[in-house]
């Protein structure tokens, strides 16, 4: 029985690096960051107090790197983290230039372009309307972006984590291996697991699954799909824990 989606107060939004990055596959598309922006703005403008958690694949994967590159995996995943605070400036930008104020926070030390990440602190910047953009991962090697944005998720206490992605949900099989793939529109943890699907690195999926954290897995270049999932419609992929009301 399919659950009932609900409105949400708060949401952490993760993108990974390559979706900003568009047909460019390299930096940043100017275009593709302005139509970003003006997607998670209609989210805040409607009253969703947002986070985001942005990957650094656009410029450098620090695992990849590292095995491609022959050098040592802790300072590839540091590049990363310089990759993802480029991103999130970007993201500042281009938000602010839709009326929303957005504060960078970042996991590592870097104080002129950023502060340092608080919790407190980036929760007093959502209740007083502004949006607050996370850098540099969870500031250590071996953890990715998806760990980054289930802990900062928890962290700020949000109701909804949104992963958003180039699919239009989570399915049973590569849809485009199999066109008969069906997708699901909810999915509880367990079936998640027990089906092998991939939903975000393990780490980040048991740590959301543990604590009860609702996942929805979206398409994002489809218009309004965010404000869509995150006021109670269908949009997605809704990943949840089977007993709790999502």
């Amino acid at each position: 029985m399919a659950q009932q989606r609900r409105s949400y107060r708060r949401a952490l939004i993760k993108l990974s690096g390559e979706a900003l990055a568009g047909d460019l596959r390299f930096g940043l598309d100017p275009h593709i960051l302005n139509y970003i922006a003006h997607e998670i703005a209609a989210v805040q403008q409607a009253g969703i107090e947002c986070a985001i958690v942005v990957g650094g694949g656009n410029f450098i994967r620090g695992e990849t790197f590292s095995a491609e590159g022959g050098i040592d995996r802790s300072v590839a995943d540091q590049m990363g983290m310089l990759g993802t605070l480029m991103n999130s400036l970007g993201l500042q930008s281009a938000i602010e230039k839709q009326s929303i104020e957005v504060r960078v926070q970042s996991a590592i030390t870097i104080s002129a372009v950023a502060e340092p990440f608080i919790r407190r602190r980036a929760i007093r910047h959502m209740q007083k309307g502004r949006m607050v953009v996370f850098a540099a991962g969870t500031g250590n090697p071996f953890f990715s972006t998806d760990t980054a944005a289930v802990l900062r998720a928890l962290e700020i206490e949000a109701d909804v984590l949104v992963k958003a992605t180039k699919v239009d949900g989570v399915y049973d099989s590569d849809p485009k291996k199999n066109p008969e793939a069906k997708r699901f529109d909810t999915l509880s943890y367990d079936r998640a697991i027990s089906d092998r699907l991939k939903v975000m690195d393990q780490t980040a999926f048991t740590m959301a699954q543990d604590h009860r954290l609702p996942l929805i897995v979206l398409d994002f270049h489809k218009p309004g799909a965010l404000l869509d999932a995150l006021t109670g419609g269908s949009t997605g992929t809704l990943v949840a824990d089977e007993h709790k009301p999502v």
